[in-house]
């Protein structure tokens, strides 16, 4: 098959937003067999595999790509899982923009190949197959090892060490496994199904998942150790949300993203009234803060019914940290983006509801420690926007639980775990820590990488 030169990637078919925007559907719908072989065909397969150096897990792209240009997309498949445990979930959410498509020669001159398309691609097949998992799993060596969270930094050390056949429990605080893939990341975005299918080939694997397994509050760390783990991964994410402490943050229609989100996709009120999980229905719906979480969160909103949905940012789009793709998405869907404005009152009435949220509009001035340029109040800038909700939406922190009830593990004034970044280890010996809980709100792929680096230590440490 010859090179396809085009400088643009195959266009991935997505919903109509004006459907989309009324519904929790998957927005982006996939390639089918021949736009991936398609894409595949401007992968240059170069030597060097700049793209590699990208990829927090290291999955081996030029060689995956092959194979779909070859038409061999089982083969495809297993070439991604021999180092990605979660192929479905980050062809879907990764930023590959930042990462592997970042280093693709191709995108020096146009775009750079959709790797993260062709890997979903990859894994959507074999899924269609009923044929997931990796092949190769070691024979057990009778050693225990504990991960706590099911999130996808726990999910990965968990993968990867029962392919080197450890005895691996998952310990999960919530009621169902997958950490902030299930209560964070929206149904349109990630199916709860794709999730519960790529938990489901641990299980396969022989990994066993202890759920409302609260640690720090049912067991300590100690604990597990007494019980006969040899060593313990701790992914328990950043759960805690940030406020930013302005006057009427606590009135009754002012959200954590992280509540609201919890809601809606844990606890499936986005299905309401077949499940019980009521969220009150609202009219217009401020959504402060300028990241992944930020979208999700006002995307949700507009599906749920609110007329107007706002973002509000203290910094110019430029500055924003969510996905190009989820910004654009979202405004496709109509929500309405107040840039270069903060909050600084929330104001209710006399039964504590939100009745508006007073902001002040900002202009950028020098630059800060970060290297963006630091928002400056314009005076007398003043005005309300009104909305009858406000969803809090500036980041999360690892909730003290774990610590608190570990005197002997370090952690940063904020709450992160302290470790040896290259191999994951925490201040006591066999205790191994990677993800959020370490560098606070990140992606999926970061903790994955974490996941991953904490399995290579703890074989390390346990083949002693």
């Amino acid at each position: 098959m010859e090179r396809n030169m085009s400088l643009e990637k195959v266009t991935m078919p997505e919903l109509d937003p004006k459907v989309r925007a009324t519904n929790f559907e998957e927005v982006a719908l996939g390639y089918t067999p021949a736009m991936a072989q398609e894409e595949s065909n401007r992968c240059l397969e170069c030597k060097n595999k700049p793209c590699v150096s990208g990829c927090p897990v290291q999955v081996n792209i030029p060689e995956f790509i092959h194979e779909i240009k070859e038409g061999n997309f089982m083969a495809a498949y297993q070439k991604i899982v021999e180092t990605n445990g979660l192929p479905a979930v980050c062809g879907r959410v990764c930023p590959q923009e930042s990462q592997c498509e970042k280093y693709c020669v191709r995108g020096k001159k146009g775009q750079p190949v959709g790797i993260g398309r062709l890997e979903r691609f990859a894994a959507d097949f074999a899924m269609s197959q009923g044929a997931l998992g990796a092949k190769d799993i070691a024979p057990k060596k009778g050693k225990k090892v504990a991960v706590i969270g099911s999130g996808p930094a726990g999910l990965t050390c968990a993968s990867d060490l029962a392919k080197k056949g450890y005895d691996v429990t998952v310990f999960e605080a919530f009621h169902t496994a997958g950490g902030v893939l299930k209560y964070g990341i929206p149904q349109f975005r990630l199916p709860k199904e794709i999730v519960d299918l790529e938990i489901n080939v641990l299980k396969e694997m022989g990994v066993e998942i202890k759920l409302d397994m609260v640690i720090g509050k049912i067991l300590t760390i100690d604990e597990l150790k007494e019980m006969g783990y040899e060593a313990i991964f701790i992914g328990s994410g950043a759960g805690l949300p940030s406020f930013m402490n302005i006057p009427g943050e606590n009135l009754n229609d002012v959200y954590s993203a992280n509540e609201f989100l919890t809601r809606i996709n844990l606890m499936h009120a986005y299905e309401y009234p077949s499940y019980d999980t009521p969220i009150k229905p609202y009219s217009n719906v401020a959504v402060i803060g300028g990241g992944n979480v930020a979208m999700d969160a006002a995307r949700c909103a507009k599906r749920l019914g609110a007329g107007k949905v706002y973002i509000v940012y203290r910094r110019s789009e430029a500055e924003m940290p969510a996905r190009l793709e989820e910004v654009h998405h979202a405004k496709e869907e109509g929500i309405e983006f107040r840039l270069l404005e903060a909050p600084v009152e929330i104001l209710g009435d006399e039964r504590g509801n939100v009745t508006g949220m007073k902001d002040v509009r900002m202009e950028l001035g020098e630059p800060d420690a970060s290297g963006r340029r630091r928002p400056v109040v314009i005076e007398g800038s003043e005005y309300v926007l009104p909305v009858d909700a406000v969803i809090v939406a500036i980041g999360q922190s690892p909730n003290p639980m774990i610590k608190n009830s570990t005197p002997a593990l370090e952690t940063q004034p904020w709450g992160g775990i302290i470790t040896n970044e290259e191999t994951g280890e925490t201040s006591i010996p066999g205790v191994y820590a990677g993800g959020d809980a370490v560098t606070g709100a990140a992606t999926v792929i970061l903790a994955m990488g974490a996941g991953k680096t904490a399995a290579k230590s703890i074989d390390a440490y346990l083949s002693r």
